[in-house]
């Protein structure tokens, strides 16, 4: 009975998630849907990335495959940008569990200075036939407050 229980409850708190703003089944003779999670980045405010991914009901594992698209959706100001990690790993804005087994989808942000360009990258940490799924999604800082103009050298 408490197996039942558990099971049920692991179940019920699988489907429940506050940035989940989309659900579409794959058909009638499959368990699996494709969830599409919103997601505002808590730094870079001005920014929300959409992530849409299989999840398998009366599954202990997910499928790996993501894909994400990132847009400004507000201001994105110089103190946003003096807030991130620079660093070429970036660090880790969002992260969803894909399976009891320790395999999780995550969305990492790296800045690339050169092009004043936020990068997004969507991955699965569990390796599936020999390849680690991900996806990319870049906001361009041109136009934004946010924007440094390049000086001109002399030459």
């Amino acid at each position: 009975m408490r197996k039942h229980v558990a099971f049920a409850a692991i179940l019920l708190l699988s489907g429940c998630s506050d940035s989940e703003v989309g659900d579409v089944s794959l058909g009638l003779f499959t368990l699996k849907d494709i969830k599409l999670d919103s997601m505002v980045d808590p730094v870079v405010t001005g920014v929300t990335c959409h992530v849409a991914s299989i999840e398998a009901d009366l599954s202990l594992s997910d499928p790996s495959d993501s894909s994400i698209s990132c847009r400004q959706t507000g201001e994105i100001t110089p103190a946003m940008i003096a807030k991130i990690d620079k660093s070429k790993s970036g660090e880790v804005v969002f992260k969803k569990s894909k399976s009891i087994f320790l395999k999780a989808m995550k969305v990492r942000r790296i800045y690339d200075a050169k092009s004043q360009t936020i990068m997004y990258l969507s991955y699965s940490t569990k390796e599936t036939s020999g390849s680690f799924k991900h996806s990319l999604s870049t906001v361009p800082l041109w136009g934004t407050q946010a924007y440094v103009t390049p000086s001109l050298s002399s030459k």
